[in-house]
């Protein structure tokens, strides 16, 4: 089941990029292009939800809840000019 996971996204002086989430603790990816900090971020939050819920067990202490994918929702897409 596909779900949303909001990502704080700001560029660092360094030119690069740092992507951090509310939803996922301890979800910290860098990459040098938005592209590139999106694909580390999406791979970073699969392994730390699987490992959450290999640890959690049958026990649903801690569990992350994130949205749905709906049907219909918005999605900014970054252009270059």
């Amino acid at each position: 089941m596909e779900q949303i996971v909001n990502l704080h996204i700001e560029k660092l002086p360094d030119g690069v990029y740092l992507a951090t989430s509310e939803d996922v603790p301890g979800l910290v990816a860098q990459g040098r292009t938005i592209q590139e900090t999106l694909e580390i971020a999406r791979d970073v939050a699969k392994k730390l939800l699987e490992a959450r819920a290999e640890r959690a067990g049958a026990k649903r202490t801690g569990k992350v809840r994130l949205a749905p994918v709906k049907a219909r929702f918005d999605y900014p897409l970054i252009v270059s000019a």
